[in-house]
Parts: structure tokens; sequence; C-alpha cells
């Protein structure tokens, strides 16, 4: 796989802006602006990013959905959204009505890099978050190659507190696959990638997986346009798969340890 990520770098070589350090949003004046995006807690088997595009509806990574142990998908009961989480509180607490997976999205566990194209879902909350303080997010096009773009996670590392890199870049993009700058790690997966229209942030892709190129760490996401019209539909249709599992394919190979990115250079790891 790291031909594959080799060849995309190879196809051209735009001009990247300098990168920002990350900045964790540790008081209430950091955080302004963020407070949209959340801890997805999944049980009990860890955690991801999430980010509300309305007051009910929170876009994620697709992965997230689903228990590394058994590829099936996760019952929505016991999936919750935390607001602006921060320094062990929440802005607000949401649980899980139901949820949906890019139309074409297949569950792998094999590392594959096949998966990242169609790597989004979307959640409808038990009840919408209607707060003043909190502002959903639009939803914009995806980024071309030397675009710079932004990330607000969380990660293993800082869990108690999301952090911003106001500045990365997309090293380069082909049909479906963004290969970006941006430092991500266990737990980012379904971070809003961020554009700024007009001075206000834009969501224009999600993190799917963190890798390597050549020895560098990059981060993968869609480069598709998010269809958030298909997916609406496809909830208020009750479309929402519960827990099953027959449009899951289970390849073999897998991640110890917390099926949250892929590395796609020789072996797998967490």
């Amino acid at each position: 796989m790291r031909l594959i990520l080799s060849l995309i770098l190879m196809l051209a070589s735009p001009v990247l802006a300098d990168q920002s350090p990350l900045v964790k949003l540790q008081t209430l004046n950091d955080s302004r602006g963020w407070e949209a995006v959340g801890k997805l807690m999944l049980g009990e088997r860890g955690f991801c990013t999430g980010a509300l595009i309305a007051p009910q509806l929170v876009l994620t990574a697709a992965h997230c959905l689903y228990d590394k142990e058994t590829g099936a998908r996760m019952n929505p009961s016991d999936i919750k959204f935390l607001a602006g989480w921060r320094n062990g509180r929440a802005a607000a607490y949401r649980g899980v009505r139901q949820a949906v997976t890019h139309p074409d999205y297949v569950y792998r566990e094999d590392g594959s890099i096949d998966r990242v194209a169609d790597d989004v879902a979307l959640i409808e909350l038990d009840q919408p978050i209607l707060l003043p303080s909190i502002h959903p997010f639009a939803v914009g096009a995806a980024p071309q190659a030397g675009d710079v773009v932004g990330v607000v996670s969380y990660a293993q590392d800082r869990a108690d507190n999301p952090s911003l890199q106001q500045q990365c870049n997309v090293m380069n993009k082909q049909t479906d696959i963004l290969v970006m700058t941006c430092d991500v790690d266990f737990g980012s997966s379904g971070a809003p990638v961020f554009q700024m229209l007009n001075g206000v942030p834009q969501i224009v892709s999600v993190v799917s997986a963190k890798a390597e190129v050549d020895g560098g760490r990059v981060s993968l996401g869609s480069a598709l346009q998010i269809p958030v019209a298909r997916l609406m539909d496809a909830l208020k249709a009750g479309d929402a798969a519960r827990g099953d599992v027959a449009h899951v394919q289970i390849l073999s190979g897998g991640l110890s340890g917390g099926a949250k990115f892929v590395k796609p250079t020789a072996s797998v790891s967490p």
C-alpha cells in the first residue's frame, strides 16, 4: 500500500503553506465557535470525533459505527454525543436515535485504504441541540491539492479537550481520497476537516485514517462531495441500519487495540 500512496503523491507537487501546531482548546474563550465539535462515545470500546451539521445531525466516519471485534454495526443506544466536551464536561449530552453510512461504504478490518472515500456517516440524535452557544457547521465541496484546511479533533493523548490545527495542507487529491498533512491520532476518526469561507468554517471532509508515506505521517479523508442530502433522506425513510451485519464484509487481518486508523505502509498496527 505504500506504492499506492507514493503514486498519489507523485501525481502533483503543490506548494504547501506552513503548518500550524495543534492547540488544545482548554478554556471557554479558546473553544468559542468550535462547540459543535464533540466526542462520540462508542459504548465501552473507545471514542471518535463528530460535528453537528444541524441541531439533531452529527457527521462522523462510517467505521466508527462498527464493533471492531465482530464487524457488526453498533446499537445506536450504545453511542453518546458529547458536544463541546472539555475538561470533563460537555456543553450538551445526547443519545443517538439512528445512524446511516455512505451508501457505498463497506466495513473492512484489514487496514485497506479502499474504504476511505466512502468513510462518512450521519447520526441522528435523540433530541436536537438548540443552545445559542452551539452553531452547527455548513458542509462544502471537497478541497483541492495545495489547499489549506484545518481540523478540530479529540485523540487518545488529548481525550479531555479538543485540539485545533488551524492550518494544514492537502498534499494530494486523487479521484476519491485526500492525503493531508493534518496531525491526527487514535480517536480523531470522524473529525471535521474545515475550510474557511468568508471567515466562516465549513466542513469539506471527514478524517478517516492516519497513515505513513515514506516514513512521514499523513492523514486521509474522503475527496468526494459529502452526500448530506442523500444521507438525510435515508434517515427520514428509516433506512438506517440498527445493529445488522448484512452488508459487512470482513476481510483477512485486523487491527488490535482499536480499529480507528490504518497504517498503509508494510504492516498494519494500532
